[in-house]
C-alpha cells in the first residue's frame, strides 16, 4: 500500500483545510485508515480514525472541529479541519492498516497562524 497525502498549507486561526490521502492497491475498502500528526519536538499522535465499515474515532482535542471520511471508489481518505488553532500546527500523516501491517504516507505540513 502506498499513500500520498496532500492538502496542507498555511491558514489563519479559525480557518479550514481539507487533507486528502490517496491509497494505491485494491484492498483500500478493507483497510482501516487514520490520520496522525506530529508537532516539532513532540511525539506523533492519533487525530482521527475510520474503520473499513465507516465507524469513526476522534481524539478529544479535535472533536467537533475535524471530520474524517473515506471514499472507497476513489481510494481516498479525507480529514476536514475546521476552526483551526495554532496548536494544530504539525505535519499530518495518514496511515493504512491492512491485516497486521501498518503503512504510512509522507506527511503534509499544516501551519496555523495566530
Amino acid at each position: 500500500v502506498q499513500l500520498q497525502a496532500c492538502g496542507g498549507g498555511l491558514v489563519q486561526a479559525g480557518g479550514s483545510l481539507r487533507l486528502s490521502c490517496a491509497a494505491s492497491g485494491r484492498t483500500f475498502s478493507s483497510n482501516a485508515m487514520a490520520w496522525f500528526r506530529q508537532a516539532p519536538g513532540k511525539q506523533r499522535e492519533l487525530v482521527a480514525a475510520i474503520s473499513s465499515g465507516g465507524s469513526t474515532t476522534y481524539v478529544d482535542f479535535v472533536k467537533g472541529r475535524f471530520t474524517i471520511s473515506r471514499d472507497n471508489a476513489k481510494n481516498t481518505v479525507y480529514l476536514q479541519m475546521n476552526s483551526l488553532k495554532p496548536e494544530d500546527t504539525a505535519v499530518y500523516y495518514c496511515r493504512a492498516t491492512s491485516g497486521a501491517m501498518d503503512y504510512w504516507g509522507k506527511g503534509t505540513q499544516v501551519t496555523v497562524s495566530s
